[in-house]
This record gives C-alpha cells, structure tokens and sequence, in this order.
C-alpha cells in the first residue's frame, strides 16, 4: 500500500502543479481585464496608470503561461472574464472607476503577499503585487470629488498632522473618559452598598491602580506591535530597493503619475530620488506606505501617556474621600464626576466638531447613567435584595 501510494504521489503533485498554475494563470487575466474596464471608466493620466497596470498583470499571466508550456501542458484560451469582473467593470464606465476604487483596493491588499513565497513566481512579481495595492490606495486618496492637486496633499498633510498631534490629544481624552466612567461606577458601587469610607477609598485607589497599569501594558503592547509591523514594512522596502531599484523607480514614478503628473516628469523626479539611497528609502516609506520613519510612535511613551490620562479620570471621585465619609462627601464625589463628565464630553464634542453642550450632556447621560445602574446594584446588595 505504501508504495503504491509513493508511486502516485509524483502524478498528484504535477496535477496539483498544473491546477495551481492554471488557476493564477486566471486570476491574473482576471486582474488585467478589471484593470482595463476601469480605464475605460476614466481618462487622462489615470487611464494610463490603469492600463499599465493591466500589462503588468498580463505579464504575470504570460509568465504561468511559460510555466504549463514547460510542463507540457496547452495553454488555456483566455475565457470571459468572471462575474464580478464584469459587474466591477460595468459600474466603472457607467458611474466612475472612483466608484469602484475601495473594492478592488482592499482585494488588492489581500492579495499583496500572494507571490512573497510562491517559488515559482519571479521575485518581481511578489513586489509588483504590492506596488498595486499601494497605487490603488494613492488613486483612492486622490480620487475625492472637488479637491484640486493641492489641496489634496494639503489634506493629506493635514490628515497626517492630525493623526499624530490631535490624534494623542484624542487618546488622552478617551484616557480620561475610561478612567472617569469605570471609576466612578466602582465608587458609586461600593457607595450604594453602604460601605464604609475607608473601604470606598481604597476600592477606588485599587480601581485607579489596577485600571490605569491595564491601560498602560495593553498601550504598550499594542504601540510595539504597530512599531514593529511599520519597521518590517520599512524593511522590506529596503530590501526591494536593493535587490531592484529599477522596479522601484518604476513604482514610484507610477504614484506620482496617480498624483496628476505626467509620465516624463514622473520618471524624472522618481530617477533623481533614487540616486541617493536614504532619500530613496525616505521617499518610499512616506508615499508607499504613508509613514513618517521619524514617527513611528513610542510604546512607552504611549504606556506612560495612557496610565496618567487614565489615572487623572479615575482620581475624579475618589478625591473627597480623602477626607472623610458620609453624605456630604457622596453628594461632593457625584458632584465632581458629573462636572468632569460633561467636560470630557465637550471636549471629545470639540475634536470631532459637534456642538459642546450635546455632547457634553450626552457624555453626563451616558456616564451617569452607568454609575447610577451600578449604584442600585450595589444598594440591591447591601440590603439583602440580591
């Protein structure tokens, strides 16, 4: 049995061969068919862009072609292109390639390491698979309706602005609003099961503590996670610029002609950035993959930034009973989280340009209305109920 089985593993493996084959050799006229329909959807310098992108993908097609010939198998005729083929198609020339753009980006960027460890696809093929997602994703960003040229980079510049600057104040805010709410429903807990005040300081303390160094570690590992994903994708940059800086020329040339230049200003400004290999590296980091190599984020200070912001939300009511119990103290700690929760949300209002007064009193709602659940529950406890 065994070795009838070792007799017919080689005819398995060259038909698994030949159905592989088969089946990229088909997806790939897939990819350059789609690409034609959407140029026949657009004009101008992006028509060029697409079609160029369809000769591409028709030489990987080629390629696999080469490959079952060389098994001795016949090449299959090109068929009809498939129905989501068409269907992407159709909508591009009766709407706008803009209108199809976000679907075939992501399937794009599914199929970016489609080749990265395929051996017998050439080591082009798996950089210009994701050359592709990352053009796509350019003539996303710059397909938005009624922005000129420069005020789309303009907005892109901002957009990154934001997401460094106003995107930490953000956090910091959420920080707050997290330690604020959690906190304060804790308190509010303890408070209503008639605990002493000793015990509601130290279960707030323990909240605060407990909370904010949570915060802190996930802060941290997730911040290191992303910096060490962003330094591999800088990495493989650099390794695609050493082993082909033709191909990456290429590539960039092809961003700036789906930025609105034309082909030979392209080429020449991607040439005179690719003598100097840093600036090469730099200029590719930043218009590939949308990072600053200056910027990639700091886990710490994102740990630190995340416990203290956390911290100065949780510290809200557990402040008066620092100095004693009761009533009065209660009434002063609800007082406080009721002050600081409507001013998170009109703050977080303010970032995402809502009116401050709703957004804030939302917040108070919201909030409020948490600790006040948690509050009965507490009361439900200590008198037996539960």
């Amino acid at each position: 049995m065994s070795a009838e089985t070792d007799d017919h593993a080689p005819g398995r493996d060259r038909r698994h061969t030949i159905a592989r084959f088969r089946a990229v050799l088909d997806a790939e006229r897939q990819s350059a068919a789609l690409y034609r329909g959407l140029a026949a959807g657009t004009s101008g310098e992006r028509k060029q862009v697409f079609l160029e992108l369809a000769a591409v993908e028709e030489r990987h097609a080629a390629h696999w072609g080469e490959k079952l010939t060389t098994l001795g198998e016949p090449v299959p005729e090109p068929g009809r292109p498939g129905l989501r083929t068409r269907l992407l198609a159709w909508l591009a020339r009766r709407f706008s390639a803009e209108a199809v753009l976000p679907f075939v980006e992501r399937a794009e960027h599914a199929d970016a390491g489609l080749y990265d460890s395929d051996p017998d696809a050439t080591p082009g093929m798996a950089a210009d698979e994701r050359s592709h997602a990352r053009v796509l994703t350019r003539l996303r960003d710059e397909s938005r309706p009624g922005a000129s040229e420069d005020a789309r980079g303009i907005v892109r510049r901002e957009r990154w602005h934001r997401g460094n600057r106003s995107g930490t104040l953000r956090a910091a805010v959420f920080g707050v609003n997290d330690g604020l709410v959690s906190n304060t429903s804790l308190v509010m807990g303890f408070a209503g099961s008639g605990a002493a005040g000793r015990t509601i300081l130290f279960a707030g303390l323990a909240g605060l503590l407990s909370g904010a160094f949570s915060m802190a570690v996930g802060e941290y590992i997730s911040m290191r996670s992303q910096r060490e994903a962003y330094e591999r994708e800088i990495s493989i940059e650099a390794e695609e610029l050493r082993d082909d800086p033709e191909a990456e020329a290429e590539e960039l040339a092809l961003i700036y002609r789906a930025k609105g230049l034309n082909a030979d200003e392209a080429e020449r400004i991607a040439t005179t950035i690719m003598k100097n290999h840093d600036t090469a590296l730099d200029t590719m980091a930043r218009e590939e993959l949308g990072l600053d190599p200056e910027e990639l984020g700091s886990p710490w200070s994102a740990a630190v930034s995340s416990l203290i912001s956390f911290a100065l939300g949780a510290v809200v009511v557990v402040l008066p009973y620092f100095f004693g119990s009761g009533t009065a103290v209660l009434i002063t700690a609800i007082a406080l989280a009721g002050i600081a929760l409507f001013t998170v949300g009109s703050a977080l209002g303010m970032l995402n340009g809502r009116a401050l007064l709703r957004s804030g009193a939302r917040q108070l709602l919201i909030g409020g209305g948490a600790a006040l659940v948690v509050y009965f529950i507490g009361l439900a406890i200590g008198i037996g109920g539960v």
